[in-house]
């Protein structure tokens, strides 16, 4: 069984920083692309950014310039580096991996981990 599990959520204020992690384990980590998605209360499951098994990057327009994702294959880890931290990125944070050789409804989701930035 694929088991991906978030960690590093808490509080901050406005203009902090947060890294959340993922550790995942029960597959061949480096050969699958992974995503941080988030979601805040009253709202839909948004994606905050993607990375490539060749560490190639994507990121949400909301976050471009403050967040960074990255990954340690050694380690089963992707990582979201979070500055410049803003009360509208408070949410649950939750991170991805598609089952087969695409996304689709079967991927594996985390239990997430929460983010709260005050004002």
């Amino acid at each position: 069984q694929v088991q991906l599990v978030e960690s590093g959520g808490g509080l901050a204020q406005a203009g902090g920083s947060l890294r959340l992690s993922c550790a995942a384990s029960g597959r061949t980590f480096s050969m699958y692309p992974m995503g941080w998605y988030r979601q805040a209360p009253g709202k839909r499951r948004e994606l905050v950014a993607t990375i490539t098994s060749a560490g190639l990057r994507n990121y949400a327009d909301s976050v471009k310039g403050r967040f960074t994702i990255s990954r340690d294959n050694a380690k089963n880890t992707v990582y979201l580096q979070m500055n410049s931290l803003k009360p509208e990125d408070t949410a649950v944070y939750y991170c991805r991996s598609p089952r087969g050789t695409a996304w689709g409804p079967n991927d594996y989701w985390g239990q997430g981990t929460q983010v709260t930035v005050s004002s």
